[in-house]
C-alpha cells in the first residue's frame, strides 16, 4: 500500500521531467491563397511587368525606395479618389448587404470573397525591381498614368508651399509596356504614338525623343532613337528644346514603356516633384574662372604690347647702327682726301 501511494504521489507531482506540460495552442483563421502568397505589393517582381500593362516610375534618394513606395501609394491613392470615384474603393467597395440578415457561412464567404478581389482590382500595385532609388507602380484602367502625374505635379505648383512628399523625385509615367526588344518597341510606339501624330487631318508636329536605359544593353541609345524617329512618320519636325510633343522611352531589364507628354513637361520641372517644391538655386558664375579669364587676356594684351615695343626699340637700333656706320665711312674718305 505504501508503493502504491508513493507511485500516486509521485505522478501526481510530475516526477517525470522530460515530459513538458501541453499548453493549449490559441486557434488562428486559415490562411488564403493571397495571404500565403503575401501581399501583391510586396511580392511582385519585375516578371510580373507584362505587355500591354501601364505604370509609374518613380525615382528617390539611395535607401529611401521603402519610404517613397508609402508616401507614393498614399498619394496616387487620394488623387485616384478625385479623378476616379467610381473606382477609387477597389471591386466591391461600393456594395452593399443583400436584403435580410445573412446567415454565418455567407458571411464568412463574403469576407473571404472581398480578401481576393483587391489583389486583382488594386488601382495601383507596388512592382519591386532590383534597382537602387527606383520603383515601379503598375496601375490599371480607369487610371490615366499621364494625366495623372501631370495633375499631381501641377497642384504642387501651385501649391509648392505645402509638401505633401518627402522622397519622391522624378515621376515618368508609362502609358503602354512591352517587351525591350526591336519588335515589342515597335508595337509599343505604333499604338502610343498614333493617337498624337498619325491622326487625321495631318497637324504638323515638333517633337523630341527622350529615352533612358536601365540594367537592358540589348538595345542602344542611338538605336532607340532611330527607331522611334522612324515610327514617328514624315511629315513631323524634330526639336530638341522648342517641342511640341516629347516622346518618354524607359527601358528596364527585359522591358520597355513609352509615353508621349506635351510642352508643359519643362514647365513642371520635367515632372521632378522634389524641384517643384524645393527648387535648386541657380548656380552663380564662378567669379575665380572669370577673373583669370580676364588676367589672361591682360596678359595677352601685355605680351602683345611689350612684343610691339620690343620690335620698334629693335628697328630704331637698326637705323642707328646704320646711321652710325654711314658717318663713320664718310670720316674715313675724308681722311684720305
Amino acid at each position: 500500500m505504501e508503493a502504491r501511494s508513493k507511485r500516486k504521489a509521485t505522478d501526481a507531482g510530475g516526477g517525470n521531467g522530460d515530459k513538458r506540460a501541453k499548453t493549449k495552442k490559441q486557434w488562428r483563421p486559415p490562411k488564403t491563397s493571397h495571404q500565403q502568397n503575401g501581399s501583391s505589393a510586396q511580392n511582385h517582381t519585375a516578371k510580373d511587368i507584362h505587355s500591354g500593362d501601364s505604370g509609374i516610375w518613380v525615382t528617390c534618394g539611395k535607401g529611401r525606395e521603402g519610404k517613397c513606395v508609402m508616401e507614393m501609394r498614399d498619394l496616387f491613392n487620394e488623387y485616384a479618389k478625385e479623378m476616379y470615384p467610381q473606382s477609387a474603393d477597389g471591386p466591391g467597395g461600393g456594395e452593399g448587404k443583400a436584403e435580410g440578415e445573412m446567415d454565418i457561412e455567407k458571411e464568412i464567404q463574403a469576407e473571404l470573397d472581398e480578401m481576393k478581389k483587391p489583389a486583382k482590382g488594386q488601382l495601383f500595385t507596388h512592382v519591386r525591381v532590383n534597382l537602387q532609388c527606383v520603383v515601379f507602380f503598375k496601375t490599371i484602367a480607369p487610371v490615366v498614368p499621364t494625366d495623372l502625374v501631370k495633375r499631381i505635379c501641377e497642384d504642387a505648383m501651385k501649391n509648392s508651399a505645402i509638401k505633401r512628399t518627402r522622397f519622391a523625385q522624378r515621376l515618368t509615367p508609362m502609358t503602354l509596356m512591352g517587351r525591350a526588344s526591336a519588335e515589342g518597341l515597335e508595337k509599343v510606339c505604333l499604338e502610343v504614338l498614333a493617337p498624337h501624330f498619325h491622326q487625321e487631318p495631318f497637324q504638323r508636329r515638333k517633337f523630341a525623343i527622350r529615352p533612358t536605359l536601365r540594367n537592358h544593353n540589348l538595345l542602344s541609345r542611338n538605336d532607340v532613337i532611330k527607331q522611334v524617329a522612324s515610327l514617328v512618320g514624315r511629315g513631323h519636325e524634330v526639336d530638341l528644346k522648342n517641342y511640341d510633343l516629347l516622346i518618354l522611352v524607359e527601358l528596364y531589364q527585359h522591358v520597355c514603356g513609352v509615353c508621349v507628354v506635351d510642352a508643359d513637361y519643362e514647365r513642371l520641372k520635367r515632372y521632378n516633384i522634389s524641384e517643384i517644391y524645393e527648387p535648386t538655386p541657380p548656380q552663380e558664375p564662378n567669379v575665380a574662372a572669370t577673373a583669370k579669364a580676364e588676367i589672361g587676356a591682360q596678359d595677352e594684351t601685355t605680351d602683345e604690347v611689350v612684343v610691339k615695343a620690343t620690335d620698334e626699340d629693335s628697328a630704331q637700333a637698326d637705323l642707328e647702327a646704320k646711321g652710325e656706320a654711314k658717318v663713320e665711312a664718310m670720316e674715313d674718305v675724308a681722311t684720305e682726301v
